[in-house]
């Protein structure tokens, strides 16, 4: 360690090429040096290494036993600390064996992941997808961890001290089966409060969401009578019931079991972003991941 400390990056790459030509003023013109220049960095490293490296024979200077047993450990070296500055090359996803981690709710695997996966497969066929569930609580951990690459979440709801790009804004539309006797045209709100709900309360077995929350305003509830953990349950549900739902827009588009209609009251909607941390912001990899599924949404 103490000879580290020593070494300037310069010596060693000095060294090499003097262990190379054999002889000062060579080296000096392959290093764009003036010839003092390379005869005080030999003697700097003969100090450093306490041999004196080169001895001068008849035809240049002859290496001593310490110089061959330095010459390909500093060579491999010297390749490794240039590959490892290098600017990183362009990422070409068509020859990329990456494995992405991803987080995402089952809405965001619907929407989004589920969209991009095609495209996803063609343009990088080498590579390999990991859809994680998502836990809130735990996304800006895992991502700092690198145990994800990046994960899906509302922009409000969001973890700090991560990089972020919205996607879209959501809004919410009433659903029911394609037959459903009472959606045949949109229900008034008295109509809406009488229909029996079912809602999706991710943490378990809630019975009051956001539409709750805006007829209160109005001093109005509704019959929530079945709470799901997971939106993909929803559709199923609604498919062979004759429970509604307040569900994304995105989530029931093109399903023809289903009629969706506008609902009488507004609920906000919410906007969905793509998280990363800074550990991958710069990646070229990761760049083009977060532009394909940003262009694929």
């Amino acid at each position: 360690m103490n000879n580290l400390r020593r070494l300037d990056l310069n010596l060693l790459v000095t060294l090499d090429v003097l262990l190379t030509e054999h002889n000062v003023t060579r080296t000096a013109e392959r290093l764009n040096f003036s010839q003092p220049s390379v005869s005080v960095h030999l003697a700097k490293l003969r100090d450093i290494f306490r041999d004196p490296l080169l001895l001068p024979g008849p035809r240049g200077m002859r290496p001593t036993a310490r110089a061959d047993a330095l010459r390909e450990p500093l060579r491999q070296a010297l390749k490794a600390l240039e590959y490892a500055v290098s600017p990183a090359s362009p990422f070409d996803p068509a020859v990329s064996d990456h494995t992405w981690r991803v987080a995402a709710s089952d809405y965001s695997e619907s929407t989004i992941l589920l969209p991009a996966l095609k495209g996803l497969r063609s343009a990088a066929p080498g590579a390999r997808f990991a859809f994680i569930e998502s836990v809130p609580s735990g996304i800006a951990r895992q991502a700092e961890q690198g145990d994800i690459d990046i994960a899906f979440h509302t922009s409000e709801g969001a973890p700090p001290g991560l990089h972020s790009r919205p996607l879209f804004t959501e809004r919410y539309v009433l659903a029911g089966r394609a037959d459903h006797p009472r959606l045949k045209k949109p229900p008034t709100l008295e109509e809406f409060c009488e229909l029996d709900h079912v809602m999706v309360s991710p943490d378990g077995g809630g019975f009051y969401g956001v539409t709750d929350t805006a007829l209160a305003q109005f001093g109005l509830t509704r019959r929530v009578v079945l709470s799901v953990p997971h939106f993909l349950l929803v559709s199923s549900v609604l498919a062979s019931t004759d429970l509604v739902a307040m569900l994304p827009s995105r989530l029931v588009e093109g399903r023809p079991a289903l009629r969706v209609v506008e609902p009488p009251i507004a609920v906000p909607g919410f906007e969905i972003s793509m998280l990363w941390h800074e550990r991958v912001h710069r990646d070229p990899a990761h760049q083009w991941l977060r532009g394909f599924i940003a262009d694929s949404v």
